[in-house]
C-alpha cells in the first residue's frame, strides 16, 4: 500500500512504529514530506468506530442544519454572479471547532450532545496522532526528539488545534466554480478525514494537479507553511484545491495542529547549518524568516489564495527578534 515511483504516498503507521520494515517506511515518510507535502496514513491508531460515528453524525448534521441554507446560497450565486465573480467563490458549507488551547466544542450551537461528544473525542485522537507524526519528522530531519512539538508551544505551553468541518455539495456548473480555491495551509500539520466515496481534493506536483485518492478509514496528512519555515525549506507546504463535483456531497474534516498564537517561528539552527554544509562554500544560503505565528496568520487571512512566497518576504521584512534556542524539556 506504500508509494512507489510517482504513485500517491500511502504510509502504514504500524511499519513506522517498529519492525524490520521500519527503515523503508521512514524513507517513504522522508520522500513524502520532502517531495509531496502530502501523504495518506493507514493503521494510524484513531478508532475506526469513532471515525464511522463522526462521519455518520457529520453527514446527518449537514442535512438537518446546513443543507437548506447552502441551497439558498447556491441558487443565488449561480443566478446573480458573473463568471469572474464565481471564480472567487468557494462551493462549500463549513463550520469550525476549537480543541486547543481551550475547547469550544461543548458550546458550539446546532450540535447535539452525541455529535459534541464524538467531535471532542476525535479532537483528542488527532492531537495524539499529530504529535506522533512530529516526533517521526524530528527523527527524519535529524532533530532532537521533541523539537517540533516544542517549536509549536506558545506562552501557555500548548499548540492551537482546530477542526474545519466542510461539506462540498453537488455543483451543476463545476466549470465556473471551485469547491475550494488553490492555497497552501498556514499552519503546521493538517490531518484530514475525507469522504471515501466522493473525490475532489487535488495537490499541485511538478506542475500538474494530482488527485488525493479517497480511501476508507485513511487519514490524509499535509504540511503547512510553518513546517516549511522551521525546516528552512527541506519540507514544503504544497498548493492544493477542491474541485467541485456534479454528483455526491464530499465530507471533509480537517484538523489543524498549529503553533500557539504567540509562538516564535524560525528555522531550526541545525537544519540551517546542515544546508550550509551541503552547499558550495561560496553560495549564500537563504534562511527563512523569524516571526510570531499570530502575525503570520493576520497576513495569511488577507492573502490565503495568493502565493506563499510574498508572505514569507513580508515576514522577513518585519523580522526584528533575535534568534534563541527552543527548549525541548
Amino acid at each position: 500500500m506504500e508509494s512507489t515511483g510517482d504513485s500517491f504516498p500511502v504510509l502504514d503507521m504500524a511499519k513506522l512504529a517498529a519492525g524490520d520494515e521500519r527503515p523503508q517506511a521512514m524513507a517513504l515518510l522522508r520522500d513524502a514530506c520532502e517531495n509531496w507535502g502530502f501523504f495518506e496514513l493507514v493503521n494510524h491508531g484513531v478508532s475506526l468506530e469513532l471515525m464511522d460515528e463522526v462521519e455518520r453524525l457529520t453527514k446527518a448534521h449537514y442535512v438537518e442544519r446546513r443543507e437548506e441554507k447552502f441551497r439558498d446560497f447556491a441558487r443565488e450565486a449561480l443566478a446573480t454572479k458573473r463568471p469572474d465573480e464565481l471564480a472567487e467563490v468557494d462551493w462549500e458549507s463549513t463550520f469550525f471547532l476549537r480543541h486547543l488551547p481551550v475547547s469550544d466544542v461543548s458550546y458550539t450551537p446546532g450540535m447535539d450532545d452525541d455529535y459534541k461528544a464524538a467531535m471532542g473525542e476525535f479532537g483528542k485522537a488527532v492531537e495524539k496522532l499529530a504529535e506522533t507524526m512530529l516526533e517521526l519528522m524530528d527523527e527524519n530531519l535529524g532533530l532532537e526528539k521533541g523539537y517540533l512539538k516544542a517549536a509549536f508551544r506558545g506562552s501557555e505551553g500548548l499548540p492551537t488545534l482546530g477542526t474545519k468541518v466542510s461539506s462540498y455539495p453537488p455543483c451543476s456548473r463545476p466549470e465556473l466554480v471551485k469547491g475550494l480555491r488553490a492555497h497552501t495551509d498556514a499552519g503546521g500539520v493538517i490531518l484530514l478525514f475525507q469522504d471515501d466515496r466522493v473525490s475532489g481534493l487535488q495537490l499541485l506536483k511538478d506542475g500538474r494537479w494530482v488527485d488525493v485518492p479517497p480511501m476508507k478509514h485513511a487519514i490524509v496528512v499535509n504540511l503547512g507553511d510553518q513546517l516549511e519555515v522551521i525546516t528552512n525549506g527541506k519540507y514544503k507546504s504544497v498548493l492544493h484545491r477542491v474541485v467541485a463535483q456534479v454528483d455526491g456531497n464530499r465530507m471533509s474534516i480537517a484538523s489543524f495542529y498549529n503553533p500557539g498564537a504567540d509562538a516564535v517561528i524560525y528555522p531550526a539552527p541545525a537544519l540551517v547549518k546542515a544546508n550550509e554544509e551541503e552547499e558550495e562554500e561560496d553560495k549564500e544560503i537563504e534562511v527563512y524568516p523569524k516571526f510570531v505565528f499570530e502575525d503570520y496568520m493576520k497576513l495569511y487571512i488577507e492573502k490565503k489564495f495568493e502565493a506563499k512566497e510574498p508572505r514569507f518576504k513580508a515576514m522577513k521584512a518585519m523580522e526584528t527578534l533575535n534568534a534563541h534556542p527552543i527548549s525541548t524539556t
